[in-house]
């Protein structure tokens, strides 16, 4: 069983509830009734009922009567989340009119049902765009306790087995913040070791990624890595985690030994921390196209509730698998 079945058969056991915010999109209605058809997990989709029904109808789905649908307009707990909204926001001045407006977004919807407790994760992004998908989530999910940023990860799936676990290594940030200081990298670090355990499967071995390996280089962003290594080791002391690390010390057992005597990452890295949002973003392309390595993500991570964003050129696949890590990140919170 590969790793994207593992994730799927897991999140059947979880039975978490995923918000699909889009939910007339053509693909997402045809990954919900996918994953209602799998029992992957339980799905509410936010829109006006019959519309939603008749586009199923349509698309000639036979599950979609399965999903919890919710009427953003009219629904039980409109007032409370309405509520809710203006207590989170009263400091930033929301008036309980503008609350009364935004609730009836789907997006703003699905982040308040989250918050409530009402559900357990969202995937979107189809059909919006990341800003919009990410502003109601940073608003009133937020980041995690001891969290101050939101980073992507992604899964490579590779096809030369030699490299990090099997084949599989995690890649961050790839998708979020573009040029981290060392705290805020450190927290990258740990939030891609948190997302390692409770998506891949297996105990995280991170190298911090730099142009130096072990003081090979001076400069101000080697120095941002080496306190961002210092940092993360106190953050979480039950990661593995070392660095300044090129990537091939990182990777190559034999350059690791040399350029890194004695370190327990080098060589053996499963987890790739990048020191920039640019290195990591063209690293993971290159990777995926070069390597034809399958690349899964981005998978958001260092919020308090699981929420991600799709590309607006997703597939119907890539919308299932989106929600079923987005179940299995669910857990682990």
């Amino acid at each position: 069983m590969n790793l994207l079945d593992q994730i799927k058969e897991n999140a059947k056991k979880l039975n978490k509830k995923i918000i699909l915010p889009e939910s007339t999109e053509e693909r997402t209605l045809k990954a919900a009734d996918e994953l209602l058809k799998e029992g992957i997990a339980q799905i509410i989709l936010t829109g006006n009922p019959q519309e939603i029904k008749k586009r199923a109808e349509e698309l000639n789905l036979n599950n979609i009567d399965k999903a919890i649908i919710i009427d953003p307009v009219n629904h039980d707990k409109k007032e409370e989340y309405i509520d809710l909204m203006v207590e989170i926001r009263k400091a930033k001045g929301l008036k309980r009119v503008d609350a009364a407006k935004l609730i009836e977004n789907p997006l703003y919807l699905a982040t308040l049902m989250i918050k409530n407790g009402d559900a357990d994760g969202e995937v979107a992004g189809a059909e919006n765009a990341t800003g919009d998908v990410l502003r109601p989530a940073f608003q009133y999910v937020k980041t995690k306790p001891g969290f101050s940023v939101v980073s992507g990860a992604f899964l490579m799936i590779l096809k030369d087995k030699e490299f990090g676990e099997d084949g599989l290594i995690v890649f961050a940030d790839c998708a979020v913040h573009p040029n981290p200081n060392d705290k805020e990298l450190a927290e990258i670090a740990v939030a891609t070791g948190e997302t390692t355990r409770a998506i891949a499967g297996f105990e995280p071995r991170i190298a911090m990624l730099s142009f130096s390996t072990k003081g090979s280089a001076n400069h101000e962003m080697v120095d941002k890595v080496i306190s961002a290594t210092k940092i993360a080791q106190e953050m979480d002391p039950s990661l593995k985690i070392d660095g300044e690390l090129q990537a091939d010390a990182a990777i190559i057992e034999a350059i690791g030994q040399k350029k890194a005597p004695g370190s327990e990452i080098a060589g053996k890295a499963n987890v790739l921390v990048f020191p920039t949002l640019e290195t990591g973003n063209i690293a993971y392309k290159l990777v995926q196209r070069l390597a034809h390595a399958e690349a899964v993500g981005p998978i958001l991570q260092g919020m308090a509730a699981p929420i991600n964003d799709l590309s607006r050129g997703c597939s119907v696949s890539d919308i299932v698998n989106l929600v079923a890590i987005t179940a299995n990140q669910a857990a682990e919170k």
